[in-house]
């Protein structure tokens, strides 16, 4: 069964800033730019949408040529993530799509020149970036489309014909692989129809299906994509913050048993970064759902399964608690410390006005 079509598409997202103004995009494009829309396979309620639609455009508008063969297309999500999406059409023998897949898959001279995009781009876009990054994070993930064969295979037949060859590809192996890893490359599969399939690893994909039924898994995938760079970024940045606000909490001075401000700055510092992680992950995790439309919150729900998704988030939210254990102690400590300084003016009033009444009585 030769490929008369496909597509592949190589995803690379940078977690450029906290915020993008996405209203302010297009006069700083100065070109073409449209507001992405979840296109679901099946018939869907029009409330399965993005809350805040990403704004996508052309490589062309910023002035980024093809790169290697491949079109450049950028989105913009609101909480702060570009991804740039590289494209290029796929066709020939199963073994000619292995081998694209082990010349792609963490390469590092293609992911350059992403990079460099990115850096094209964020230029074009700084007025509309609030907290922007010095040195982005990122992430990469190839999809394997495959739109048409010679023959029309259901999704098991396909499997049972070239399952060697899609897991083979998503490894990104040369050598064969063993039964057991090709059973749990393939293992976590979706099909909707009798005739579509979806196998997603942690940094590849595979696809069989129409352009248009396509379309969803893409949009879903580097949405997935998305939400596991801001986990990664948000985990960094609490693992950094906590440090320094142990280092604090551990440097005593010797007049905070009766001032507080140590603690009183910790839980300044400890309320706002809980504010701001809190409203950010929420941000990124509602901005879009999946309510009414099965296929797309299962195929969501697989991803997620194969990116680790759930752990990311649960590191995010135990580190939150643990802010919130800390701002606690912190607040404790500081009204202590007030309470310790009120009853030491007290005792000196007192020791003032005794002072005072002995000296009147010596005279």
């Amino acid at each position: 069964m030769r490929i008369r079509s496909g597509q592949l598409v190589v995803f690379y997202l940078f977690d450029v800033g906290e915020s993008v103004d996405l209203a302010a995009l297009p006069a700083l494009i100065a070109g073409p730019t449209t507001a992405a829309r979840l296109t679901p396979k099946p018939a869907t309620p029009v409330y399965v949408q993005y809350d805040k639609p990403p704004v996508s455009f052309g490589g062309e508008a910023v002035g980024a040529e093809p790169i290697d063969g491949f079109a450049v297309r950028c989105r913009v999500y609101d909480y702060g993530v570009l991804s740039i999406a590289l494209s290029r059409p796929l066709a020939g023998d199963w073994a000619d799509l292995v081998a694209v897949g082990q010349g792609v898959i963490e390469n590092a001279e293609l992911e350059q020149r992403a990079s460099e995009v990115c850096r094209t781009i964020v230029q074009r876009l700084h007025p509309a970036v609030t907290g922007r990054r010095l040195t982005p994070l990122s992430e990469d993930y190839v999809v394997f489309l495959v739109h048409a064969l010679d023959e029309t295979p259901t999704a098991e037949a396909l499997l049972a014909v070239h399952g060697d060859d899609i897991a083979a590809m998503l490894r990104g192996e040369r050598q064969p692989l063993s039964p057991q890893e090709r059973a749990t490359v393939l293992r976590h599969r979706l099909s909707y129809l009798a005739d579509d399939l979806v196998v997603p690893t942690w940094n590849a994909a595979f696809v069989y299906d129409t352009p248009a039924g396509a379309s969803a898994a893409l949009d879903i995938i580097e949405y997935a994509n998305s939400q596991l760079l801001q986990f990664r970024y948000y985990d960094e940045r609490l693992d950094r913050e906590l440090s320094a606000i142990y280092a604090t909490l551990q440097r005593p001075r010797w007049f905070d048993q009766w001032v507080g401000s140590r603690y009183r700055q910790a839980a300044q510092q400890v309320h706002a970064l809980f504010v701001d992680v809190t409203e950010v992950t929420d941000r990124t995790v509602n901005a879009l759902k999946f309510t009414g439309d099965v296929y797309a919150a299962r195929l969501f729900g697989l991803v997620a399964e194969r990116f680790g998704l759930a752990t990311w988030k649960g590191n995010v939210e135990g580190k939150l608690r643990t802010l919130d254990a800390i701002y606690r102690f912190a607040v404790e400590q500081s009204s202590m410390a007030r309470g310790q300084l009120l009853e030491l003016m007290v005792v000196l009033i007192l020791v003032f006005e005794l002072g005072m009444l002995l000296a009147g009585l010596a005279e």
